[in-house]
């Protein structure tokens, strides 16, 4: 497995996938591919199914996936396992050869890399090429957005399943030890949860703030990779102060975080499937989201979705549901069993062999 930074304890939707997703397919013994600077002590964590190969990495963006890609399959042309499983359309392109060798490729869509506004021209036009060739040579494709899937043409989705994002059963606490040690005030304040990047579109969450009286406090629960100039202009962008970065919270943190929040806000420009949404309605959180195919794959109701990018029509989505009194929002997660997910990405790799 290839194509992420690492798991357990690494940021990033796609290595929390991961993280939940393979320890459950015991019918597999997995290689996965992790790049050391990202590390923590939790990812120090043993599997019975799993073995990891930690290499050094750079981290300049742009250069560290494809570097590290490229020293995956290298590795993979000299060890020949039986299946390779790449996540993202720009290592699945550099994985392709492997494919040509007769190792079977099976890529996981999980966004649509090339709209997120930190690439320039030349990497958007990489991921473009990316997604066409790999789409077209992968041997089999799963698309954790069903509506995306949709977008392509019969020859792709006749290799192609849809398998959404997962989300563990939630285990709400009373514990506020986290949230006193940040100033957060239970109840009252607004969380947003994710990588500190522009798509992200927090500023328009930091502005709704700005001029809301009815929001009183933000949460912003993530760190920053690589555009630190990014994270500074979110906080300079908070004039009123009423913002707290808490950094990349995970574990009894994040959980603190979920059970004393009055709603989530995801005002994301591009997403494929947000963990962050899933893992808020598994706490019953009320939640505004921007009209996204992605987070239109859930039911939420339409007076709880905004326009992308309108910081006005964040501001009225939020204030319209902290002026209601707050009572838990109760959604069907059947479709979201990590469980039966881990199943069905099994059957694809063994359908493909």
């Amino acid at each position: 497995m290839l194509g992420i930074r690492g798991f357990p304890g690494v940021q990033g939707g796609v290595e929390t996938h991961c993280q939940y997703l393979y320890p459950l397919m015991k019918g597999c013994h997995f290689r996965v591919y992790r790049r050391k600077p990202y590390l923590t002590a939790q990812s120090m964590v043993t599997y019975d199914n799993i073995e990891f190969v930690d290499w050094r990495s750079t981290r300049i963006q742009g250069i560290e996936a494809a570097w590290h890609t490229l020293h995956a399959v290298v590795h993979c042309i000299t060890h020949r396992p039986s299946l390779v499983h790449v996540h993202n359309m720009g290592p699945a392109l550099l994985a392709l050869p492997l494919r040509w060798l007769g190792i079977p490729v099976v890529m996981t869509y999980h966004s649509i890399n090339y709209e997120h506004r930190k690439w320039g021209l030349l990497a958007r036009w990489w991921l473009r090429q990316s997604e066409r060739l790999s789409l077209r040579y992968c041997d089999r494709i799963i698309f954790v957005n069903r509506l995306r899937m949709e977008h392509y043409d019969e020859r792709v989705r006749q290799k192609s399943v849809y398998i959404p994002n997962g989300v563990e059963a939630a285990q709400p606490t009373t514990a506020t030890n986290f949230l006193r040690r940040h100033r957060i005030t239970p109840g009252a304040y607004i969380l947003a949860v994710g990588r500190i990047t522009p798509e992200k579109g927090l500023e328009h969450l930091i502005e709704a703030a700005n001029e809301s009286a009815v929001i009183q406090q933000v949460v912003i629960a993530g760190e920053s990779d690589h555009n630190t100039d990014y994270l500074k202009h979110l906080k300079a962008l908070d004039t009123q102060h009423k913002v707290i970065f808490t950094g990349y919270a995970t574990g009894d943190n994040l959980c603190q975080l979920y059970s004393h929040a009055r709603l989530l806000a995801l005002p994301s420009l591009s997403e494929g499937f947000p963990m962050a949404l899933l893992e808020a309605m598994s706490y019953h959180l009320p939640i505004v989201a921007s009209n996204l195919e992605a987070t239109r794959l859930v039911p939420l109701p339409d007076s709880n979705y905004c326009a992308v990018g309108d910081t006005a029509a964040l501001k009225s989505a939020i204030e319209h549901i902290l002026n209601q009194p707050f009572t838990p929002t109760h959604y069907d997660l059947g479709d979201y069993d990590w469980s039966a997910i881990a199943q069905r990405t099994l059957d694809v790799f063994t359908n493909v062999q």
